[in-house]
């Protein structure tokens, strides 16, 4: 009888020591793969900095790259979904947005959404005061509605519609100028499209100090 109890006993004993030991591991699985998931949004988001500035603050080289900083979470992962969709034609984008995971995506756009650089600064002065009239009360005359209705009065945007303040002069001017051609596409559409007919009535001049206004807001 003893016999037995004492194999009882070891066998109970082992027992414990192997889940214990099956929990550890787990638990140490479990964290390694948090730290590998964390690792590869931190390694996502440095990539892209290279491009966007180290605190996604845009940048102007060649190309100009838009600011991501402050920006809404859910345009971000609206965008890069429409990248990947080729809904927005953009080549580079559409290889970037390929490399990230659906999970990384609203960590990503998350992560953006907490920075607050100051804007670059830069744009030529031109009319301001035009732009600022536009952005406030549109331009009824020709069918334009105020930017403010939709991306607010502080011009930060609010859910899928984008912030634009402190957004580069360059990039907006850019944009705005080859909305139709780079978005909607695909036969799929967006709440983008709702900019198609307000940027087709907008003059260059009027293009150029609606981006000049915003470029300078924070």
């Amino acid at each position: 009888m003893k016999a037995v109890r004492l194999r009882v006993a070891l066998t109970v004993t082992a027992l414990a020591f192997f889940l214990a030991a099956a929990a550890g591991h787990q638990a140490q699985g479990g964290a390694q793969e948090v730290h590998a998931r964390a690792g590869g949004i931190d390694a996502k988001f440095e990539y892209c900095t290279t491009c966007h500035g180290p605190s996604a603050q845009g940048f102007r080289g060649f190309y100009a790259m838009p600011r991501l900083a402050g920006q809404q979470p859910q345009y971000i992962e609206n965008q890069l979904h429409a990248f990947l969709e080729r809904r927005r034609l953009n080549p580079v984008m559409a290889n970037v947005a390929h490399g990230i995971t659906p999970d990384m995506i609203p960590a990503l756009a998350a992560r953006m959404s907490t920075l607050n650089p100051p804007p670059v600064g830069g744009a030529p002065a031109g009319d301001a005061a035009l732009g600022r009239e536009i952005f406030a009360n549109g331009l009824p005359d020709q069918n334009v509605p105020a930017c403010s209705a939709c991306h607010g009065p502080d011009a930060k945007g609010q859910r899928e519609i984008p912030r634009l303040a402190g957004q580069l002069y360059w990039y907006m001017v850019s944009t705005l100028s080859i909305w139709s051609s780079e978005r909607g596409q695909g036969g799929r559409q967006d709440i983008s499209w709702i900019m198609r007919p307000t940027v087709a009535n907008l003059t260059p001049k009027q293009v150029q100090a609606l981006a000049e206004y915003v470029s300078a807001l924070r």
